[in-house]
């Protein structure tokens, strides 16, 4: 389970975040392309959009699900309920 006390600073604010348990396999990214990024650098995922719609917000809970190490977290809370 994801900690929304251990997440990357890079994650944009909002519900969504990944936290620093992520093995950077990309599965979040391929699952939702508009809302994950990687950090090349330090090899780790992190949210760059929260989702804005239905589709995004169904693409951000499958990448939740499919997280090998269940570092992606939902909060709850923020600016991230989508907008249709």
């Amino acid at each position: 389970m994801a900690d929304k006390t251990n997440k990357y600073d890079e994650n944009v604010p909002g519900k969504f975040y990944v936290d620093k348990e992520c093995i950077a396999c990309d599965a979040c990214v391929m699952s939702a392309p508009d809302n994950f990024g990687m950090d090349d650098d330090d090899g780790h995922a992190f949210v760059i959009k929260q989702p804005g719609s239905t589709e995004e917000e169904e693409q951000c809970l499958e990448a939740m699900e499919g997280c090998p190490v269940e570092a992606i977290g939902d909060d709850g809370s923020g600016n991230g309920e989508p907008t249709d």
